[in-house]
């Protein structure tokens, strides 16, 4: 859905590349009420800035709460509508008001049918889907997510099972 896609720029025609990277809780960074969701655009870093207070007036609306992955859809829907209708205009930090939070979430999960139906974090890789890691820490700067590589290094494939546990067959181990 919103965590990695592809939209052209209303005003350039420019096919602008958008991946979720992060979710970073702003009180320890920049100290505001906020969550910011940081996406790649074209590789240029674009920072979603979503009030906290949306995930308490969600509650108190829906009695449902933005999970992660529903922050991370809405972001990147919101993100999406900026480019598409011209709004973006190159900053690195746009900042949502907690009715855009929460329209842009109603959104999402109607889209999707629910949150459980929400595509997992994190996007690995371009040629790879998270699914195939499940299991796994990639490690960071040496993983194939750090670098956007398809395969993993062996440093990569390390496992978060001990020896003495039997681990998922489709897991590589170092």
């Amino acid at each position: 859905m919103y965590e990695d896609f592809t939209v052209t720029d209303r005003w350039t025609a420019e096919p602008l590349h958008c991946t979720w990277k992060g979710t970073v809780v702003a009180i320890a960074t920049r100290h505001a009420d906020a969550t910011d969701i940081r996406f790649a655009v074209n590789g240029r870093p674009v920072w979603i800035a979503m009030p906290n207070t949306a995930w308490v007036e969600q509650k108190r609306r829906t009695g449902f709460v933005i999970t992660d992955y529903l922050a991370a859809q809405t972001a990147g829907r919101y993100l999406k509508t900026a480019i598409e209708s011209g709004y973006d205009n190159g900053r690195e930090m746009y900042t949502m008001t907690v009715d855009e939070v929460l329209e842009h979430a109603d959104a999402v999960v109607r889209e999707a049918g629910s949150t459980d139906k929400l595509p997992s974090l994190p996007v690995i890789s371009d040629d790879m889907k998270p699914e195939r890691f499940l299991g796994q820490l990639p490690g960071d700067p040496g993983s194939a997510a750090y670098f956007g590589t398809a395969e993993p290094s062996v440093n990569d494939k390390a496992t978060i099972y001990p020896e003495s546990h039997q681990a998922p067959e489709n897991l590589t181990r170092p």
